[in-house]
């Protein structure tokens, strides 16, 4: 029995794809499932022309990524994390947070899984990721990991100390 794969199943094909099954595998399984619909002249006829369809906007989307992917080689990104001595984090930078730093700095909305790491990062300094986009759109970027808690205290000045004397003198009159 001839069926049109609407869902990617292993071992048979990607969606669109026109297979021979067994009649009791499309009857109670794919077709119930809505894997895949039954294979007739109408059907065949449509899905040719979704096919060009979404050739065109498969196209569309290529040229968008890489677009995107120029905007991104050889940005830096700068992420502020918690380190301790010998620059080692508490934790690793993840796909996630990266992901969220190339939307602020960026503008560029991107999903975590995009983004491919060779090891975890887990030290201060820079970073070498890529990310792959849709098809061969591909995009290197720097990612430079800073120390978060120098980042504060070189944010926030030290309150000056007031000398003894007058903290001594301010008590008093508080008293009296």
């Amino acid at each position: 029995m001839k069926v049109i794969l609407t869902e990617e199943i292993l071992g048979l094909g990607e969606p669109g794809k026109v297979v021979d099954v067994a009649p009791g595998y499309a009857r109670n399984f794919l077709v119930p499932r809505k894997l895949a619909v039954y294979a007739n002249a109408g059907k065949v006829k449509e899905l040719e022309h979704n096919k060009r369809r979404l050739e065109r906007k498969r196209e569309q989307l290529q040229a968008a990524a890489q677009t995107t992917a120029q905007r991104l080689t050889g940005h830096v990104l700068q992420i502020d994390a918690r380190a301790g001595q010998g620059g080692r984090l508490f934790g690793s930078v993840t796909t996630s947070d990266i992901a969220e730093a190339i939307q602020q700095q960026c503008g560029v909305e991107l999903d975590r899984r995009k983004i491919h790491l060779q090891d975890p990062i887990r030290t201060l300094g820079d970073h070498e990721i890529a990310i792959h986009l849709i098809g061969d759109a591909r995009a290197t970027m720097t990612v430079h990991v800073a120390d978060a808690t120098q980042v504060v205290e070189d944010a926030v000045p030290a309150p000056e100390a007031a000398p003894l004397e007058q903290v001594s003198a301010a008590e008093d009159e508080s008293v009296s």
